[in-house]
């Protein structure tokens, strides 16, 4: 059912007050025009700048003396039966006085009447006495149909302007279509017209373009963030067994593997010692399954207006689903949600947040692959590690020495040297309890000492970088053989 269909679904229910929280307002008000000519209904707009004005009609003139929040409330309450009106950014003067008691009072008269009071607003900041009348109305992601005609629509309007050639292929255009998938129509707008303002053209050659630009608006918006993912599992060094399940699961999100009865994973939850490769892991996998790699920033989520947290993750948790097939990382999740764990002294809030998100991990039905990862299992919530949340749970343990060894050989490599001039056998006795990030960067420190010497990098000096800089697995001793400790009955072995 779309917006349209789901609005008027509201209106024809008999809903007084509805509030739509979004940063597309002239969508939202094309919504309510559309139902409102649809269902022979009068429409009414407020706002600060300029009053009351019929809403039906383009640039209609305001009627006098409405700009104050309780004037304009007051007109409104004159309407008649069956109006709908609408409120534009109110909630800011609801704090208190004269405003909050005409906006009840306006709800209370309108359920008498049967009309409707729509409040738009750009952030969820309607106190609470006037939330308890709103129902609560959420704008959709376009989809893809739409997500053409706003393409097609954006490049007739910048034609007009100044002339531009179009040499889109089929495959190209469908591409870009699924790299704009997630976004809102305000921001598929400005990243079209940023494509093809420079040199006038749309082509193949803007796949990347829309891509980079994808990239900037979801690190701005800050709960969402777009990796890229140059690496490879070839990478990383050990995780046999992980590596094999990631294998077997490559093709999961296909057409033929739904034709032979397979539902798309839902996803793996990684414990393990710190700087043992568990974000890498993540990194990896989206390169290696060619699936776009998203990262969600528990902290970014916390918001000191009342709802606006939770509204903040299901915004996201929309976000995501419009965007799959996708990979979900959301790295050290026991930080964003340590509360929700324990006695929680932020009103519930943690709790609140991570039981939305526990209910979408089971409930969700696009194809989204979460990948979470885990330091410390004792701020983990128990719920979290309940069988049915993740396909499978992994320990990354600290590397053996056959691994160490690889490890060794991948960052020697890295840095442009021959791994066979090093005795790489020493490097992985000498760096037992190491994790892969502390032997990688006694290869820099070494890197850094040899460079400073005016010499190459050689053996000598990465052993002296391991010897004098101790291991996680000595200075945390106790907390890391605990943690093996609780993983041995609980947890499939990465390696």
């Amino acid at each position: 059912m779309g917006d349209v269909e789901r609005f008027k679904k509201l209106i024809k229910g008999g809903d007084s007050c509805i509030s739509i929280v979004t940063y597309e307002e002239r969508y939202a008000l094309d919504i309510i025009r559309y139902v409102a000519l649809d269902l022979k209904r009068d429409m009414f707009i407020w706002s600060i700048s300029g009053g009351v004005r019929d809403g039906l009609m383009a640039e209609s003139p305001f009627i006098a003396d409405t700009e104050a929040p309780a004037s304009g409330l007051n007109c409104l309450a004159e309407t008649k039966d069956g109006s709908i009106c609408v409120s534009l950014d109110i909630a800011e003067h609801l704090k208190g006085g004269l405003a909050r008691r005409a906006i009840r009072d306006l709800i209370d008269r309108f359920e008498k009447k049967a009309n409707t009071l729509v409040i738009i607003d750009s952030e969820d900041k309607l106190p609470e006495v006037a939330k308890a009348y709103a129902r609560p109305f959420e704008i959709s992601f376009p989809d893809r149909e739409e997500l053409q005609t706003i393409i097609r629509r954006t490049l007739r309007r910048f034609h007009r302007k100044e002339p531009i050639e179009s040499g889109i292929t089929k495959s190209s255009m469908d591409m870009i279509v699924r790299n704009l998938r997630g976004l809102t129509r305000r921001q598929v707008e400005l990243i079209i017209i940023d494509t093809v303002a420079d040199d006038k053209r749309f082509d193949k050659n803007d796949v990347n373009l829309v891509i980079a630009s994808k990239r900037r608006m979801l690190q701005r918006g800050g709960l969402l963030e777009y990796i890229q993912t140059p690496l490879d599992l070839s990478e990383i060094g050990g995780m046999r067994r992980l590596k094999k399940w990631l294998k077997h699961r490559k093709n999961a999100f296909s057409q033929k593997a739904e034709d032979f009865g397979i539902e798309s994973p839902r996803g793996m939850l990684m414990l393990g010692v710190q700087g043992a490769g568990k974000s890498l892991c993540a990194k990896a996998v989206a390169s290696a399954w060619k699936q776009p790699l998203l990262r969600l920033d528990p902290g970014s989520l916390y918001n000191s207006f009342v709802g606006e947290s939770e509204r903040n993750l299901r915004q996201a948790l929309r976000q995501i689903e419009m965007m799959s097939p996708v990979i979900l990382w959301i790295d050290e999740i026991e930080k964003g949600f340590a509360s929700a764990a324990s006695q929680s002294t932020d009103g519930g809030l943690s709790k609140r947040l991570f039981g939305t998100l526990l209910t979408w991990m089971q409930d969700h039905e696009a194809p989204v692959f979460v990948i979470a990862t885990a330091n410390d299992i004792e701020a983990l919530p128990p719920e979290l590690l309940r069988k049915g949340r993740f396909d499978e749970i992994f320990f990354v343990d600290l590397p053996d020495k056959d691994t160490r060894k690889k490890i060794f050989e991948i960052h020697i490599r890295k840095r442009r040297r021959d791994p066979e001039q090093f005795d790489l056998d020493a490097l992985a006795e000498v760096a037992e309890g190491y994790s892969g990030a502390e032997i990688e960067q006694a290869v820099l420190s070494a890197l850094h000492e040899a460079f400073a010497r005016n010499t190459d990098l050689k053996t000598n000096l990465i052993l002296s970088a391991l010897q004098t800089s101790p291991p996680l697995s000595v200075t945390m001793a106790e907390k890391v053989q605990s943690l093996r400790e609780w993983a041995k009955v609980r947890c499939v072995p990465a390696d």
